[in-house]
This record gives structure tokens, C-alpha cells and sequence, in this order.
């Protein structure tokens, strides 16, 4: 169970990190990648020498040779000197590998999560996908690192082992046990069984204490988000809460989302405190080890001080190489978290994205003038239906309000139409020309006023005039003298000049058909009255498919449908 348990968790890996490889920077990774493990390996080269070097020393240290002892500090700054350049530019390399390889994966992600409304799609199951932001921003930082922190960490493990191996091996000789009656029995290589047999029991109980971790890492991460999500939500809803007065009420939240994470903390606290109880009594006892083990041969003369000093330094060595998950237990552990939060993004994005390539049960067509809704099915997300056999036809130029009390599926028939509602079963036609929804409260994006007016597109994309008419014909003249002003614009605006800013988009946008839903509740009657003249008297005529509840929206259309049920009569009842 847990090896087909790691075989996924590499498999997953390995998804997620293969595609940079192989894109359109790749020469380009392949080179500071080549460069980085170039000075990793020449790492290894000079902890090599410095192996050496112990047994050099510590025997000029014995023999009381006073050159010797000065020529090998001469070795050592040579040495010491190239430790130093080495690690600098490993650092440095692996730095712009990290960052280049962050901005490929986060523009991936990003065009994937906003291609074909992914975006919207994951919201309507969020158990399934929690805060995409934080896979994004945090969780792909991570995944760089780590992954080129832990290979690196392996491949200089593998390198060391190799090479410290048969140092080892041959310096470490026979140990000959006396068997008693003359016999002895006689064991080449001792010292690398030796740590074979320390690192593997290590890395077995370290596995087996650790382990818990990854899933409390997890939650860690998720309970993270979610706090900082309750935050920024009250900081883009500030006003609304002030005016209900619901700051008990939302530090209750704050504090309910917190003690999930010092619940989750204080697991992942007891857990790492065993996991250090062992792997430091685990390093301490690995400094000793070697000079227990070789002790025998020294005390016999067998071999000197420096030939015990360079044992003990590539035990230590081959040691640690082999100890690799030992230390690393801990980063292991939150790489496999993080990489379990990535695949599942993005294993939930091409499910959408490969739901969206079948033919889709809300069929919508292009073409011809106006709009048509044929026996359309709507089901709520948990399959339930919500309306049945809706039916609706505007010609072009004309104006439909679809109206009912709430609840009633007004809403989700403008999702449905706009291609965002994936339940239900039915047929809609929409003209070949462009489309432009007005939301009850129209986003707005941060930057210039002009950028919030002219979205989707950009405001240099507009003539200034255009927009500065735009502003005086839904009467937010006031406005034009802080077109280039940056801001939060929706908390700056209220709801009812938001109204009218969305207005102003559809004079620059000119549509073929507008879609309204509550696009003026926050506006008096005279305001409505205006902006809706505007669109009805419109020079390009465009078709216009109003929801609501105002009564007085009923002048400004040709068409009126009511989604309200059918009243049941007193014969139908008391039958």
C-alpha cells in the first residue's frame, strides 16, 4: 500500500514537472540546469579532496611536521576558497532556474484556470478545488523549489555515495572477529556495511514517525487560505459590514477559521517534536559511530590518526548520502502536500476542460438575429431541477424582461445562456454579433477609471471623447476629471453610479445583444428611465433581455415572461 502510495505521489511529480521541460524555454533550463549540477558534482569533488586532506593533516598533526602542517593549510585555502565560489554561484543559478521555471508554471496555470471560464466552473464546486489563489501564488512557488532543492539534494546524495563508497571500502579494510578455537571469521569493508545498516534503520523509523505528517501539511495549507480568504473578504466588503454593524460577527469567523489552524499547528507541532527526538539523536549518535566502529583497528596500530580521522570523514559522508530521507523528511513531507494541492488543480481543470470538448447538454448556436430559448431544462449543481421546458423568443432590435419572485431561476436562465450554467438540457440560439451582461453589481476592475469603464478591453483602446460621452449620457459627468485617477472604483462608487458605469461600457461597446439582470435596482425611477431610453433608442438597435422585479420595468419592453409557478386552484388543491 504505501509503495503504490509513493509510486503515485512520483507519478504526480512527474506530471506536474515534465511539461517545462519540454516547452519553449527548455534550452534553456537544460543549460542553467546542466551548469547547476556541473557545480554540484565539482561540490562532491572537493568534499573528496577534502577527505583527503583530513588524513594529510591529521598526520602532519602526529608526526609533529611543522611544513607539512603549514603546506596543507595553504591546500586548504585553495580549497576553502573554491568551496566558497562554488556555492555562490550554485546559489545564484538555481535562483534564476527557480524564478524562470515559476513564471512558465504560473503563466500555465494562470491561461489554464481562465481559459474557457475554468475559473467560474470551479467555483460552483469548491469542495472539490479550495482556493485556486493560493495553488496558484504559494503552492507553484513551492513546487519550484522544492522540486529542484530535493533533486539536487538526491543526485549530490547519489554522487557522494558513489564516491565515498569505495574510499570507504578500502580504508575501512577487514574487521576480524575470533571465533574462539583458533577460527576467526573476517568481515572486508566493514565500515560500509556499517552505515548501510545505521542509514536503513533510520530511514525506516524516520519514515514511520514522519509520515502524518504530509497529510497535516495539507490541511495546514488549505486552513491557511481560508483564513486569509475570510480576511480579504471583509476588506472588499468593509462598508456593507459596517453598515449591518457585523464586526462580532465576523471575528467570530476570523476566529473559528484561526482555531482550525492552531488545531492543525499544534498536530503538526507534536509530530515534528517527535520527529526531531529522533533524527537529532540520530545525527549525534552518527558523529561518534564511525570512531566506535574503527576504534578496533586504530588501537591495534593498524592504521594512524589521519587514516581515522579520513574513515571517520567518508562514513560521514557515505552516512549522510544514504541518510538523505532522514534529514529531509520534514521538506519531503510538505513537497508531497503541495504536490497533491497542484494535482489536483490541475486533474479538476481538464476534467472541465475535457467535459467542455463533448457535446454539451445546454447546446448553444450562432447565427441569425435575435434570441431564442427552445424547451430548455435547468437542474441545480446537485442534480435537482430547477425549471423545466422554458421557452423564449426576442427578434432583434426588440427588449424581453423575464421576471419572478426569487428563486424562480431567473439568474441561472442568464447563466445558461451566457455558456456558464453547465446543468440542465436544452437548446439556445444567440445573433452571430457580440453579447454584453449586466450584472446587478458590475465589477470593476483596480487601476484608472478609464481601465474600469472600458473593461474587458483596455481604455487606450477607446477614444477619450467616447468615453468621456459615454460618462455624460448615463449622467456621470461628475466623473470625467478622474478618468486617469487609480483606485479601488468599487468601493469608491457607489452601487447606483456602478449601475450607471455599466451603462456607459454598452455605449462603448455597442452589442448586438445586451443582457440586463437587476441592472438598475439600485436606481430611482427617473435613472432607470434614462438609462433604459438610452438602449432603447440606441442607433445600432440592439436586443435587450431584462430580469427583474420592478414593476415599473415592464414600459421599457415588448415582451414580458413571468417564471412565477402556476397558482393551484381550490378544486386541484382539495383533490
Amino acid at each position: 500500500m504505501a509503495a503504490a502510495s509513493e509510486r503515485g505521489f512520483l507519478r504526480q511529480a512527474w506530471a506536474l514537472t515534465w511539461p517545462y521541460w519540454k516547452s519553449e524555454e527548455k534550452w534553456s533550463a537544460i543549460a542553467l540546469l546542466a551548469a547547476v549540477v556541473g557545480l554540484n558534482l565539482f561540490s562532491v569533488w572537493l568534499n573528496v579532496r577534502f577527505n583527503t586532506w583530513n588524513k594529510d593533516f591529521y598526520d602532519a598533526l602526529q608526526e609533529y611536521h611543522w611544513s607539512e602542517f603549514w603546506y596543507q593549510f595553504g591546500i586548504f585555502g585553495v580549497l576553502a576558497f573554491a568551496m566558497i565560489v562554488d556555492a555562490v554561484y550554485s546559489l545564484y543559478l538555481r535562483q534564476i532556474l527557480h524564478i524562470r521555471w515559476r513564471r512558465w508554471l504560473t503563466d500555465h496555470y494562470l491561461h489554464n484556470w481562465l481559459d474557457n471560464q475554468n475559473y467560474y466552473r470551479l467555483q460552483l464546486n469548491q469542495a472539490v478545488t479550495d482556493n485556486p489563489d493560493q495553488r496558484i501564488s504559494d503552492d507553484i512557488d513551492s513546487f519550484a523549489t522544492m522540486t529542484i532543492g530535493l533533486s539536487l539534494g538526491l543526485l549530490n546524495a547519489l554522487v557522494t555515495l558513489l564516491s565515498f563508497l569505495t574510499i570507504l571500502w578500502v580504508l575501512s579494510g577487514a574487521l576480524t572477529i575470533p571465533l574462539g578455537g583458533g577460527r576467526t571469521f573476517s568481515i572486508p569493508g566493514y565500515m560500509v556495511f556499517a552505515a548501510l545498516i545505521y542509514s536503513a534503520g533510520g530511514t525506516l523509523l524516520t519514515r514511520w514517525i514522519g509520515n502524518p505528517l504530509v497529510r497535516l501539511t495539507f490541511d495546514q495549507q488549505r486552513y491557511e487560505a481560508d483564513f486569509r480568504f475570510s480576511l480579504v473578504r471583509l476588506r472588499e466588503n468593509a462598508e456593507n459590514v459596517a453598515f449591518y454593524g457585523g464586526e462580532a460577527r465576523e471575528f467570530d469567523t476570523f476566529q473559528s477559521r484561526f482555531k482550525r489552524i492552531i488545531a492543525n499547528w499544534w498536530g503538526i507541532i507534536k509530530r515534528r517534536k517527535k520527529l526531531t527526538w529522533f533524527t537529532t539523536g540520530y545525527a549525534q549518535l552518527a558523529i561518534v559511530f564511525p570512531f566506535i566502529v574503527a576504534a578496533p583497528r586504530y588501537f591495534n596500530h593498524v592504521i594512524q590518526l589521519g587514516g581515522l580521522m579520513q574513515i571517520a570523514s567518508a562514513f560521514g559522508q557515505v552516512q549522510d548520502s544514504l541518510s538523505f530521507i532522514v534529514t529531509s523528511y520534514t521538506e519531503i513531507a510538505q513537497y508531497q502536500a503541495v504536490v497533491q494541492r497542484l494535482s489536483g488543480f490541475r486533474a479538476r481543470m481538464e476534467e472541465i476542460a475535457a467535459d467542455r470538448r463533448v457535446p454539451q447538454p445546454i447546446a448553444i448556436e450562432r447565427g441569425g438575429q435575435g434570441v431564442e430559448v427552445d424547451t430548455l431544462h435547468l437542474d441545480l449543481p446537485d442534480g435537482r431541477p430547477l425549471r423545466e421546458d422554458l421557452a423564449l423568443s426576442v427578434g432583434s432590435g426588440d427588449a424581453l424582461l423575464v421576471t419572478g419572485p426569487s428563486g424562480a431561476g431567473k439568474s441561472t436562465l442568464l447563466r445558461a445562456v451566457a455558456g456558464l450554467w453547465p446543468f440542465g438540457r436544452g437548446r439556445i440560439r444567440l445573433a452571430g454579433g457580440t453579447t454584453l451582461f449586466l450584472p446587478q453589481r458590475p465589477y470593476l476592475p483596480l487601476g484608472t477609471l478609464a481601465d474600469a469603464i472600458a473593461y474587458p478591453r483596455a481604455a487606450a483602446e477607446l477614444p477619450r471623447e467616447g468615453i468621456a460621452d459615454a460618462l455624460r449620457a448615463v449622467g456621470l459627468a461628475h466623473l470625467i476629471d478622474r478618468l486617469d485617477e487609480e483606485g479601488n472604483w468599487a468601493q469608491r462608487l457607489s452601487v447606483g453610479e456602478q449601475q450607471r458605469l455599466a451603462f456607459a461600457r454598452v455605449l462603448l461597446a455597442r452589442p448586438e445583444i445586451v443582457f440586463l439582470d437587476e441592472a438598475t435596482s439600485a436606481l430611482d425611477e427617473a435613472a432607470e428611465m434614462s438609462l433604459y431610453r438610452l438602449l432603447r433608442e440606441a442607433s445600432w438597435q440592439p436586443t435587450i433581455v431584462s430580469v427583474g422585479h420592478h414593476g415599473t420595468l415592464h414600459r421599457y419592453h415588448d415582451t414580458i415572461i413571468d417564471l412565477a409557478p402556476a397558482p393551484v386552484s381550490r378544486a386541484a388543491a382539495a383533490g
